[in-house]
């Protein structure tokens, strides 16, 4: 169920809700120990650690979202619009989610990894 917070979160990208309800409901599935944090610019995914967010820092359009998650390595995909490296061994990608078929079961076994990755951190 879609929190006020989310529906807060997503006022002005009314039309993108949708897109992230499906990918939100998904990923709860798959990482069911996940909890969610709504701040003004993004919506954090947590195990022990931050492991993905949903923002629009590269949709200024309202019809989808970025979805930023961590890595212990670049991955090599066209779905990735941007990577970096802030420091070394953590790499952060950014994919923009913009259609359904973008919430691919690649996507979400990459989201898998990141949870476990960030769940192993101490």
């Amino acid at each position: 169920m879609t929190t006020h917070a989310e529906l807060d979160f997503f006022s002005g990208h009314m039309d993108a809700l949708p897109l992230y309800e499906g990918f939100r409901d998904r990923m709860l599935q798959i990482e069911p120990d996940t909890h969610l944090k709504v701040q003004k610019t993004q919506i954090g995914f947590y195990n022990r650690h931050l492991y993905a967010c949903v923002s629009f820092m590269l949709n200024r359009r309202t019809d989808g979202f970025t979805l930023t998650l961590g890595l212990p390595y670049r991955l090599d995909s066209s779905m990735v619009a941007a990577a970096s490296e802030p420091y070394p061994g953590r790499w952060t990608h950014h994919i923009r989610i913009d259609r359904g078929d973008r919430l691919d079961d690649e996507l979400f076994s990459l989201l898998a990894e990141a949870a476990d990755w960030a769940d192993a951190k101490r």
